[in-house]
Order: C-alpha cells, then structure tokens, then sequence
C-alpha cells in the first residue's frame, strides 16, 4: 500500500510518483495499492483499522510527516505487535526527507538530491530488503505518548521548523531561509536537560541496515519480482540492557537525582482482555519523578538549541548525525548552550551539509549518545517538535526502543 500526501512539499507528490516511481514498480512487477490522503491524522486513522494482512508494505509517498502518522497508528492497534513488524518504505516527495536521505546514506551510496533521491529510494523499494527500524517512546506533559523515527527538537531546530512552513511553497530550500529569519533574531532558552548515557564499550558488529553485502550476492538478490520483502538478519546486540553511571552533575530542580532506580526492567503491561499493550519504557520515570542517579544531569539551563536525532540526516542536506544508523540502539543527543555568537551557529549548520560540524571544535556544542532523556523547559513560550510536527509544549522525556520497528532499505 502506497500513501501519497498530495499536498507535501511544493504540492506535487502524486506527480513525481507517476513520473518517477510507478514505472519502476510496473518494471519490477511489483503490485501496488494507491491511497490519495484527504486530511491530517487520515494515514493514522486507515492503518490504524486497515486490513494489514492484504498488503506486504506500507510505503510512504511524502515528507516525514506522514510517516509519524503512519506508525503511531500502527501503535493504536490492539494488535501493535504484529501491526509494526509489517515494512515500512519512504519514498521522498516532501520538503523535509530526513529519512528519505537517511536510508540512501545507509546504502553508501554518494549524496543525493531531489528526483535522484526519489530514484535511490524507489529503487531499494523494488528490491524489497528490509532491515531494523529504532523507535523512540516520547511522553508529554498532558501524559499523551507518541512513537518516533526521526527526533525530538526545541529550541533554535524547532523553531525554523515551524515556523519556515510559510516558504513550504520554495521545496527544501524553506529551512535554509528559516534558519537566516531565526539567526537575525537569535533566542535563548531556559530550561533543564538530563539524559541516561549509553555505555562506551568494544564496537558490535555494524547494524544490519548498512549493506553488510553486495545487493548481487545471494544472500540479498537485487530484485524481487514481488514482496513480501526479504529480511536482512539483525546482528545489532541487545540494547535493552541495564546501564549503571555515575552522575557527573548534580541540580536542585525537579531534575536532580534520586536513589529510584528506574531500570528495573518491567513486565508489559497488559489490558483486560489480556491482549499486552505498547512496549513499556522501563528506563524511564513518571514526568513527575526525580530522574534515577545513573542519569547525567546538564549544568547549563540556558540553551539555543536541544536536539535528540536517531538517523543520519536532519534533512536531505543536514547530515547531522554522522555515525547513526537506523539501527544502532541508541539517540543522537546534541545540544547548544548560550553565548555562541550568529557566525559560529552559522557554520555549525554550514559544516552539517557535510557532516563536518562536530570538527569544527565550538565550545557551545554538546553531542551525547544516550539511551533515554528528559527536557524541562523553563521559558514560559516555545516550540517542540517531534519528526518535525509541532507537539504541546512543557516536559517532555523519551526512550529508545531498538529494533522495534522494520524499514525498507538498500
């Protein structure tokens, strides 16, 4: 089942899959369904009672956005577990095709852009490999939880984000001008940030969403003349582990440390009728709960930008997160504190095209791996944004799910 949002990006989604896509697919005799979205929340509402047994796929023909609806309606299932195991492809025709350029990147392919992209992404969709796809668990003030792919952002990110949606009209180049709008009138932020690192220790085998083996050798033939698409085995190790740290900061604030420990791991809950309900978080607390002492709690509470990343890319040309897979277990944390002028922030973003923003030595940049966190806004007004759609603003933490989901790749 292929899901177009006509009116992602510059409006021409439907377009581009008939110019670019659908012949590829007729080539490579592979069956399809097309769903034309009418509204917000409409992807969420059909997969979220859609008959998953009568398609093998569910691809994407959009920006980022429609792809969150898409899995947290799988996660509104009562069937959850079987429902998010179905693959899920990404098909670019957006103005923001993070994991559209993520998953070409896995493929060590050379960068591409716009229609090449669709081309990339298109193609590994005819050959129909499919690999692990990581979940975040986000929770939210008002106690909503979502599921995500792709980030979570205050800040200086969500910001452009936001409120660039007027230059929608201008295709990708919209973040670009956004980010010009916000550097002329740079702001701060107050709030507390605290997250549990991921233990450093000797390098596992590489995630099975890098290409391990040529697309010609047996084990993974180029094309497939239908789905269901064939699964390339998970070497990632376990990442549901308990990891115990010492706290290298300490805070008075509603973040500060206790002696909870917060990683028991936990039995799935399960409903009255017996069927288990959506993962449960076992690393982390109640919102209203002091974080456990295995957790690193930030210093600084003036910030111009939090960013928790889990893919290669922030956009097709912001390669943020240089050593990410889709795979890898774990969230990208980076964060920028005050005093960091507008030509410095500047070249961190300009540096990101090439990845190159973490040598570029900024004492005001901060990148964690971690496996769960939690941001406290302090500031009365802002903006967070998980995969780029504008949440309700206030506390926020999330978890990482390795695994969870599976995601078609190259």
């Amino acid at each position: 089942m292929i899901l177009v949002n006509p009116h992602s990006g510059r409006g021409q989604a439907l377009q581009l899959f008939t110019g670019h896509v659908q012949g590829m697919l007729t080539e490579a005799s592979v069956p399809y369904t097309l769903v034309i979205t009418e509204h917000q929340n409409h992807a969420r509402e059909l997969v979220k009672k859609a008959d998953l047994s009568q398609c093998d796929a569910l691809v994407i023909m959009s920006g980022d956005g429609l792809l969150f609806e898409v899995i947290n309606g799988l996660m509104d299932r009562e069937d959850w577990q079987e429902a998010i195991q179905i693959p899920l492809g990404i098909l670019p025709g957006g103005s923001g095709n993070a994991l559209a350029a993520s998953v070409h990147h896995y493929s060590q392919s050379p960068p591409a852009w716009n229609e090449e992209l669709l081309l990339s992404c298109g193609f590994m969709l005819c050959k129909g490999l499919v690999g692990s796809l990581d979940l975040v668990s986000i929770h939210l003030s008002s106690r909503q939880r979502l599921f995500s792919f792709l980030s979570l952002a205050w800040g200086f990110v969500a910001d452009v984000d936001i409120e660039s949606e007027k230059y929608r009209h201008v295709g990708a180049i919209r973040f670009l001008m956004g980010t010009l709008v916000r550097l002329a009138t740079l702001r701060v932020y107050q709030g507390r940030l605290a997250y549990l690192p991921v233990k450093e220790g000797p390098k596992p085998p590489k995630g099975s969403i890098k290409a391990n083996h040529p697309p010609s050798t047996p084990q993974h033939p180029s094309l497939c003349s239908s789905l269901p698409c064939r699964l390339i085995p998970n070497t990632s190790p376990n990442q549901n582990s308990r990891h115990n740290h010492n706290s290298t900061n300490s805070n008075h604030n509603t973040i500060t440390n206790s002696s909870n420990n917060a990683l028991t791991t936990k039995k799935p809950e399960t409903q009255s009728d017996g069927k288990t309900r959506a993962p449960v978080d076992s690393l982390l607390p109640g919102l209203d709960q002091p974080v456990p002492e295995s957790w690193t709690v930030v210093k600084e509470e003036d910030f111009v930008l939090v960013l928790a990343i889990y893919q290669s890319h922030l956009a097709e040309d912001l390669w943020t997160a240089p050593g990410a897979t889709a795979d890898d277990g774990m969230i990208h944390l980076f964060y920028v504190t005050a005093g960091i002028s507008r030509p410095a922030l500047l070249r961190l973003f300009l540096a990101m095209e090439k990845g190159a923003h973490l040598a570029c030595g900024c004492p005001h940049l901060v990148y964690e791996k971690v496996k769960a966190l939690r941001l406290e806004p302090i500031s009365p007004q802002g903006m967070i944004t998980v995969d780029g759609e504008m949440v309700e603003y206030g506390p926020v933490q999330a978890q990482i799910h390795p695994g969870l989901a599976r995601l078609i790749c190259g």
